[in-house]
């Protein structure tokens, strides 16, 4: 029986192991230093970020851009999420909505897998949710301390990893990413 294992362009481990337990195949990282083009459209950001990493590596690579709107601050940071997170953090992220009484958000990732003959395919999973009014849990990585899925009362970090595989934006941006590799000849 061959192995089945996908290059995913990330050197983060919480990546990985989630990306792993939701497709149930060997996910091996590959976090190389790619210039990110800047566009308020996260499709766009993770198309070219595929098509780079597919020219340095030549071979499939499945690539994630992740995108945190505040509906109070008509969609930022949106995909300079992560930029604001390493400028700001947490703590700051929620200084940012202190003065607003709106703290809905929209969480997106966005999934580019470029295939070994260099076809594109899109998948996205999206989900509204709160931003906390301070940073709770311990689990997860990144905002995951301050968002809290719609439906719900705990934020990301607060869960464990089988709960917000069931939830999360990356959860169902995986499944669509795994009904699809299925269903193809990749394999």
């Amino acid at each position: 029986m061959q192995i089945k294992t996908i290059y995913f362009a990330t050197a983060n481990e919480g990546k990985l192991k989630e990306a792993s337990a939701i497709l149930g195949i060997e996910v091996l990282g590959c976090g190389l230093d790619i210039a990110e083009i800047q566009s308020l459209d996260p499709i766009k950001v993770a198309v070219q970020k595929a098509k780079d990493y597919y020219l340095k590596l030549q071979k499939p690579i499945l690539v994630e851009d992740v995108s945190l709107a505040f509906a109070a601050l008509n969609g930022l940071p949106g995909p300079y999420i992560n930029d604001f997170s390493k400028a700001l953090g947490n703590t700051g992220l929620l200084e940012l909505l202190v003065s607003k009484s709106v703290r809905s958000a929209t969480a997106q990732t966005t999934l580019v897998f470029i295939d070994a003959s260099q076809q594109e395919h899109v998948f996205m999973g999206k989900i509204k949710g709160t931003i906390a009014p301070a940073p709770t849990g311990d689990n997860g990585f990144g905002w995951d301390p301050i968002f809290i899925p719609q439906g719900h009362t705990k934020t990301f970090a607060q869960m464990t990893d089988a709960e917000k595989n069931t939830c999360s934006m990356r959860a169902l941006a995986f499944q669509e990413f795994k009904t699809w590799i299925n269903l193809s000849n990749f394999w």
